[in-house]
């Protein structure tokens, strides 16, 4: 879910502080699916929150991306 636009100066794209999650409860299991990201905003003051799809039910998370371990895919498969 990163940005396709890049900082000036050949600098690496601004990944996302948090990734947006949606989720839905169903019995005693959680499902989770991203739905977006968030970067902060320059002044510190607030966060700027970019979604791929609205979700009508459940609820939203905010956590901090999670460091794969080199060659695993999004999927998870490696």
């Amino acid at each position: 879910m990163a940005r396709t636009n890049t900082k000036p100066d050949n600098q690496q794209p601004n990944a996302p502080e948090f990734l947006a999650w949606h989720v839905t409860d169903k019995g005693e299991k959680s499902f989770w699916n991203k739905v977006g990201a968030a970067w902060r905003h320059k002044d510190g003051k607030g966060y700027t929150l970019q979604l791929e799809v609205v979700p009508i039910n459940g609820r939203i998370v905010l956590r901090q991306p999670l460091d794969e371990p080199e060659g695993q895919n999004e999927k998870g498969s490696a």
